[in-house]
């Protein structure tokens, strides 16, 4: 049987043999699955045995990039000897996740050989680490976290679960992100600030002021332009 990671601090999930390449469950059919079953490959430490779907079933009759398309229920069976993580985008990819914990599936953690974790850092289960991220020092990263390529994190900062930092996002240190937020490409959030739970930063916003929880911001600097939003 194959154990995730209990330490926070590991990059990725253990398995009990030295040397075993864990098969790993991608949950999601969508073409983020595919990079993010490419990012588990290049790590050498998985091997990716499937995807999931869990909306429609008759997405499981062919197969995907060569590799089965199993069921959420059918999962179950697999528990023991595979391990999953979530390639699904939306920061409301909790929902995909709770039903596959359900039916006795372990998470991963995931993280690309070019990105960089500080020693210091933590990294929740479930969380995923591009290429070209950078995570700073005593920094800590929740489960589920989607860090895509080029994401950078600074020190003393903490990010929520099911959080989404996308693609040249730069947020910088001692800030608080709370959970289920999206962070879209290429925007900033300068240091020392907190930006709220299930809230949307815009592509290449600017943000210089605290954030509250379910709004939308945008712009340079960022101003509210949307509110009473769920993530994204």
């Amino acid at each position: 049987m194959l154990a995730a990671a209990s330490a926070r601090t590991r990059p990725y999930a253990l398995v009990e043999s030295a040397g075993v390449t864990a098969p790993l469950l991608v949950l999601g059919t969508t073409s983020f699955s595919l990079e993010i079953a490419d990012v588990a490959a290049a790590t050498g430490d998985f091997e990716v045995a499937g995807f999931v779907e869990n909306l429609d079933r008759k997405r499981c009759a062919e197969p995907l990039a060569g590799l089965p398309v199993y069921w959420i229920d059918d999962t179950s069976a697999l528990a023991g000897t595979h391990l999953a993580v979530c390639g699904i985008g939306t920061t409301r990819r909790s929902i995909f996740v709770e039903q596959a914990a359900e039916r006795g599936l372990a998470f991963a953690t995931v993280v690309h050989p070019r990105a960089w974790i500080s020693p210091t850092a933590t990294l929740g289960e479930g969380s995923i680490v591009g290429a070209g991220a950078v995570v700073g020092a005593h920094t800590e990263i929740g489960r589920h976290v989607h860090l895509n390529r080029g994401a950078l994190v600074g020190h003393h900062t903490t990010i929520g679960d099911f959080c989404s930092i996308q693609s040249g996002a730069n947020i910088a240190g001692s800030c608080r992100v709370g959970q289920a937020t999206f962070v879209a490409m290429g925007a900033v959030v300068v240091d020392h600030l907190a930006i709220g739970a299930h809230s949307l930063i815009a592509a290449g916003a600017v943000v210089v002021a605290d954030v509250p929880d379910n709004v939308q911001v945008a712009g340079v600097p960022a101003r509210i332009v949307k509110e009473g939003i769920e993530g994204r």
